[in-house]
């Protein structure tokens, strides 16, 4: 398959890099991460070691089977209409929080479907991307049920070696990801601590009245989510990414725009009630935001 990967970050350079074992891959990103990879391939260390040679440029492709978008939330309008020049027959996202894949399906002409991934990455220097930990692609279309595109694009996927599981609810497992994501990431960049801090009071009660409202949110859009399982979705994150850092905590502490919006924004703007703990930490974020360059 020939797959272009759309933001050759972290988690972009990593499953390109897998994908590019089997496939012919395209890693659309950023200088000087695009040059090194020109020059001297990409790199993976750490759970697995190997270095693989795709295509690295800074515009994107004229055509590819698949587009891979793995781009911050707040770039994927600005992603959407790059990619809608490009002759694709399928579109993947595999972003955090929510709205991407509506986005991308405004204006591109090719099936767009949803996807997950627990696979832990972190880039290293250019050229270089840490392989941090195993996980598990899921996909499926985004409005739900079956369909041979995405089977095909988790054969792909399986065929390079990825973990990945085709589903047909994939609208449940995008509101199981934004529980998960708006229990740990806004509460863990605030206080400055791993994902393991979660675990004991303070911060687990917090993180467990994100979760529940955001199920409540979920359950209002059609989507059944008990309490009990957004909470216990976060406590086994918790557990295993005890020692890591989330995506957001890695933004603020680089004084980067983080993905609020998208998960906690995106829960307190979609309820129809007050839910004030993703309420509160949208807003704290985003005062952050407003002042990270003093």
């Amino acid at each position: 398959m020939d797959i272009v990967v759309v933001g050759a970050g972290s988690l972009g350079s990593l499953v390109g890099g897998l994908l590019a074992r089997e496939h012919d891959v395209t890693l659309v990103g950023r200088e000087p991460h695009v040059s090194q990879v020109t020059e001297r391939g990409l790199s993976v260390v750490g759970a697995e070691e190997f270095r693989v040679h795709p295509n690295a440029q800074t515009a994107m492709p004229e055509r590819a089977d698949l587009a891979l978008v793995t781009v911050k939330a707040y770039d994927t309008a600005t992603v959407a209409a790059d990619l809608a020049d490009c002759t694709l027959d399928a579109c993947l996202s595999l972003q955090n929080g929510m709205g991407n894949e509506s986005q991308l399906a405004a204006v591109l002409d090719c099936p767009v479907l949803a996807g997950t991934c627990s696979y832990g990455a972190r880039l290293r220097e250019p050229g270089t991307v840490a392989f941090t930990g195993r996980g598990e692609v899921v996909l499926g279309e985004r409005n739900g049920g079956r369909s041979a595109v995405a089977d095909e694009v988790g054969a792909a996927f399986r065929a390079a070696g990825i973990e990945t599981t085709v589903v047909a609810d994939m609208p449940t497992r995008l509101w199981e990801k934004l529980a998960v994501n708006a229990g740990i990431n806004a509460v863990t960049a605030l206080a400055r601590v791993p994902n393991g801090a979660l675990a004991d009071p303070p911060a687990d009660a917090i993180a467990a009245d994100a979760a529940r409202e955001t199920a409540a949110v979920a359950r209002e859009q059609g989507i059944d989510l008990p309490d009990e399982r957004a909470v216990s979705l976060v406590e086994r994150v918790v557990d295993d990414t005890a020692a890591n850092h989330s995506s957001m905590y890695q933004d603020i502490s680089a004084g980067q725009q983080t993905e609020i919006d998208a998960i906690n924004g995106y829960v307190a703007e979609t309820a129809t009630e007050r839910v004030p703990v993703n309420e509160t930490l949208a807003g704290l974020v985003r005062t952050w935001e407003r002042h990270r360059e003093q």
